[in-house]
């Protein structure tokens, strides 16, 4: 499995040679830089760091610069974890970019979904809500019973309920590159991908 870190920069749409849409995502996707390299002898499982996105030098603390001193990179904002890398071909410092992709390539998005706030089960969980009518005028988006009384007379855990909505991390799978733009670090991958405008993703490549 192999990888690459991005920013989403929003959505548009693309023609094949026929003429069809596709709706696609346009991600800026590296260049990467290898801020760490983790071996099982010494850290008890084998990957490699990737950080990306620069970092204004004030704003990074002193353990973080010594740590991109130690790699030969300027600070970074972005840093996540890839496992199964090729170790042996990896360096500190070592560059990364979207020449490891093809076009065609099917790839796992890793992002962290849009916040909503609180939420009500509607919106949150999908439910139909209740009738508009035998006295129930201002139940239409209400939950309903959450339990019963007598037995087991308390709420389940894990009941479906209101509150807060989004802010997770989200994996999608099997989504296509359809276009790679190289001299610009491009990648579209058709279809919509977790997050918001300028929020960083996983691009993973199995």
């Amino acid at each position: 499995m192999i990888g690459l870190l991005g920013k989403k920069t929003g959505m548009t749409r693309i023609f094949d040679e026929n003429g069809n849409v596709i709706p696609v995502t346009i991600v800026e996707a590296g260049p990467c830089f290898v801020t760490q390299i983790k071996t099982k002898d010494k850290d008890g499982y084998d990957a490699v760091q990737l950080g990306f996105d620069e970092r204004r030098l004030r704003s990074t603390n002193k353990p973080l610069i010594g740590h991109f001193n130690k790699a030969g990179v300027s600070p970074k904002k972005f840093l996540a974890e890839f496992r199964d890398f090729d170790l042996k071909d990896l360096q500190l410092g070592q560059k990364i970019s979207v020449e490891i992709f093809n076009e065609g390539d099917k790839i796992t998005v890793q992002g962290i979904s849009k916040g909503k706030g609180f939420q009500g089960v509607v919106k949150r969980h999908g439910f139909g809500g209740g009738p508009v009518s035998h006295g129930q005028s201002d139940r239409l988006r209400a939950p309903g019973s959450i339990g019963a009384s007598s037995f087991p007379s308390r709420v389940f855990k894990g009941q479906r309920m209101a509150g807060r909505m989004g802010g997770d991390k989200v994996s999608i799978r099997n989504l296509k590159i359809v276009k790679i733009d190289k001299d610009q670090n491009l990648i579209f991958i058709k279809g919509a991908i977790p997050g918001h405008i300028n929020g960083y993703v996983k691009l993973i490549k199995k």
